[in-house]
């Protein structure tokens, strides 16, 4: 009973650190802009993620049986704190350098680098693996092609209306898409959080199913909620000013495109990256307006953030999983 309660707290700790660190995925374009002032968004969003986390539980399914069958696996509990550790260790990290990595990559990097060291190579269900892989990767670069789009399909549509005028409005639409976006977040990643807790519960012979009760559904939402009101301004920085020099119309569409792709993801019950997702659109609604404006070299160290979180996850849940194994 004891290692479950410290799965609960752990996991709420990962969903706080996650609302706090992905912050900046709903607001940072809105704050960039100034349609809406700092305080008022991060307090707006944390609603709308509160709302959003509570509505759905298809990705929380997903992380709790594609990786891995915990009904069929061995110390899956002890595997389960292992993976949360590490996934806190490198949200708190790249938090701490303002680097826009993913909490959905440190999360399953982590549980998986900490099912292969507990069960083996055999452990890892690699069919259900490659599925959440492919969506990670997929929707970044479905975020920028959209993205490009709408920005193109706006460009032609405000070509004649003066730039008073189109940043006006378009900061009154921010507002609609900023929330948008912030329930498109509660409603992906804190379902990764009731993933896990429902995973360490079938592990440990608390329940058989994967279905996920209420007082995981609420815990999860609140701790999302709270995280998200803390707010994160390092990487508000990183992606409202350090890829784009942001205007109204390019957030409005880089929110819109967003939230478009992430409500997609959950109805389809996978977990992506919301960071990727939204840094991804803002690229591409930048290179619409102008190719040059985008910083590529800044893009291209997130990327690279992009690249090596679940590698990095996976070794640091694994080493946690070998000292927590001799303690415990």
């Amino acid at each position: 009973m004891t290692l479950i309660f410290i799965v609960v707290l752990l996991a709420l700790v990962f969903d706080f650190s996650n609302g706090f660190h992905d912050t900046a995925n709903a607001i940072a374009t809105s704050v960039s802009t100034k349609a809406l002032p700092p305080r008022t968004a991060v307090i707006y969003a944390a609603v709308l993620n509160f709302a959003g986390a509570l509505v759905f539980t298809g990705v929380a399914k997903s992380i709790g049986g594609k990786i891995a069958d915990p009904a069929h696996i061995p110390n899956g509990i002890l595997i389960v704190i292992a993976a949360l550790l590490a996934a806190i260790a490198w949200n708190l990290i790249t938090w701490y350098f303002g680097i826009p990595s993913s909490s959905s990559h440190a999360l399953i990097g982590a549980l998986t680098g900490a099912v292969v060291t507990g069960a083996g190579l055999h452990g890892v269900n690699w069919t259900g693996f490659s599925t959440i892989l492919e969506a990670l990767i997929l929707s970044p670069i479905l975020a920028f092609v959209t993205g490009y789009i709408i920005m193109t399909i706006l460009k032609l549509l405000v070509r004649n209306a003066s730039p008073h005028w189109t940043n006006k409005w378009f900061r009154v639409f921010q507002i609609i898409s900023a929330g948008m976006q912030a329930f498109s977040h509660g409603s992906n990643d804190a379902q990764k959080s009731m993933g896990i807790m429902v995973f360490a519960l079938v592990a440990g012979g608390f329940q058989t199913e994967l279905d996920v009760p209420l007082w995981v559904k609420i815990s999860a939402a609140l701790a999302m909620g709270l995280g998200t009101s803390v707010g994160g301004w390092r990487i508000i920085k990183t992606i409202g000013s350090k890829i784009i020099k942001l205007e109204p119309v390019n957030g409005f569409a880089a929110d819109l495109t967003s939230s478009l792709v992430i409500q997609a993801a959950t109805a389809l019950t996978l977990p992506v990256s919301t960071t990727h997702v939204v840094s991804s659109s803002v690229m591409g609604t930048g290179a619409a307006k102008r190719f040059r404006a985008v910083k590529w070299g800044v893009a291209g160290r997130i990327v690279l953030a992009w690249i090596i979180t679940i590698p990095i996850t996976a070794v640091l849940a694994g080493g946690c999983y070998l000292v927590l194994n001799l303690f415990m």
